[in-house]
């Protein structure tokens, strides 16, 4: 049996775990339904009682998008998060924080950090199986925007083809991020810095021409520009990483006249190369570690932070059960007077307790529907506004976990429902209708 079950797809375990999770429910109902048709009946109790119904139904729809939205944001965070590292295969840097210099390299946080020297970048871009090593030189910016330095390699491995226009040939030259406050056709002076301590500070007597646009990366550098690391030396009055004469832009660079780069990202030739580089670069005066094992570390830290937030979404469920039950028992009080009227005029018990249960069914289902819906919107106006806020492109959709979720709230409420239609049919028809 464990080997069948191992051999289904993910997308079928899920929806059979999804079936599994309705099945007491939906058994329930279908007992409960047998052979009868309240379905009029209840059509006119939900018209009849509109607004009570219309809240009732609200309770539930709130509730349930609390559970479905924290769970689809938090997946849509961490998918975000990795997708925006995907392109960065190797970092070497600096001794120091991988974190740190992770959230430089790969998300654009600024941050002070130690310089490799030139020689050391000549040594990592030389090693036997590296395909390409291209410096990562940050300080500067336009309109809050980094100015990032680096090679026309590293553009076309980044973003793959231009969106528009061409690579930066010359260290006047320049190429937008995505959604970069400049474009094609435009230039600019960069500033020393980033945000309020950017202004007054421009570099006066330098400006960039942007003679192309990457395509989107759903990931910070989408609001970058990128520029020659040559430019970026030379605007701070350092030599620019070749020999006097040498107008060149890219590697080779000589490491007499390369005046240092924060962080280097590295890609080897074949996939397993990575790991010797790691090894290779990992010492005591330089660092080299893989940007998808240190976000997946901080992912596993803030493991607590989902434990917490799936423990908060349990129990938003268990108190909107308890909810949903309470509200059941007011609600059948409230149609006490017409289920007494029907049990005197010769209806079944086995048909009110099915009015009463199917009633309350469809409340249920109507609340968890709308639920789905509104934690959806809420979940992707968040992935938003933390798009907008990161520059990590963060996408929120419904899986199998909030499915999950939604469909053993409605199994355990359609069961707990029974109580209510129970309580129904045990009232004194007598004392209800004088009521």
């Amino acid at each position: 049996m464990r080997e069948i079950w191992a051999g289904l797809s993910p997308d079928l375990q899920d929806a059979l775990i999804a079936l599994a999770l309705l099945a007491p429910g939906l058994a329930a109902g279908a007992l409960v339904l047998r052979g009868l048709a309240p379905f009029g009946l209840v059509r006119a109790m939900l018209r009849r009682f509109a607004w009570v119904n219309l809240l009732f139904v609200l309770l539930i729809a709130v509730s349930v998008g609390l559970g479905v939205g924290l769970v689809a944001q938090e997946r849509g965070l961490r998918q975000g998060s990795a997708r925006a590292a995907e392109g960065f295969d190797l970092i070497v840097a600096a001794p120091g924080s991988e974190v740190t210099v992770m959230l430089a390299a790969v998300y654009l946080q600024p941050s002070d950090m130690a310089l490799l020297t030139g020689a050391q970048y000549d040594e990592i871009a030389t090693a036997e199986g590296v395909a390409f090593a291209a410096p990562i030189a940050f300080g500067d910016s336009v309109d809050g925007a980094p100015v990032v330095g680096t090679t026309p390699d590293f553009v076309t491995h980044l973003a793959g083809d231009l969106a528009e226009g061409s690579i930066f040939a010359t260290e006047a030259e320049a190429v937008a991020g995505a959604f970069a406050p400049v474009g094609p056709g435009d230039s600019f002076t960069p500033a020393h810095g980033h945000g309020a301590a950017a202004e007054g500070e421009a570099h006066a007597g330098f400006s960039y021409t942007v003679t192309g646009r990457m395509a989107p990366t759903g990931s910070p550098w989408d609001r970058a520009v990128l520029v020659p690391a040559e430019s970026v030396w030379s605007v701070h009055g350092l030599a620019n990483g070749h020999a006097p004469g040498d107008d060149r832009i890219g590697p080779p660079y000589d490491p007499v006249y390369m005046p240092g780069t924060p962080a280097v990202l590295v890609r080897a030739t074949e996939l397993w190369g990575n790991y010797a580089l790691k090894s290779r670069f990992t010492r005591s005066d330089m660092m080299a570690f893989f940007p998808g094992t240190v976000l997946a570390q901080l992912h596993g830290l803030m493991g607590e932070v989902r434990a917490a937030m799936s423990a908060l979404a349990t129990l938003t469920q268990v108190l909107v059960t308890l909810s949903v039950l309470i509200g059941l028992v007011i609600l059948v009080r409230l149609i006490a007077r017409s289920l007494a009227v029907l049990r005197a005029l010769g209806a079944p018990v086995r048909f009110v307790f099915a009015v009463v249960w199917s009633y309350s069914a469809a409340l249920i289902l109507t609340g968890a529907a709308a639920g789905l819906v509104l934690g959806l919107g809420a979940a992707r106006a968040l992935a938003a506004l933390i798009t907008v806020r990161t520059d990590v492109l963060v996408t929120a959709r419904l899986g199998w976990s909030e499915l999950h979720l939604v469909a053993g709230f409605v199994s355990l409420t359609l069961i707990l429902a029974l109580l209510p239609a129970w309580a129904a049919i045990r009232r004194p028809v007598l004392a209800d209708l004088r009521n």
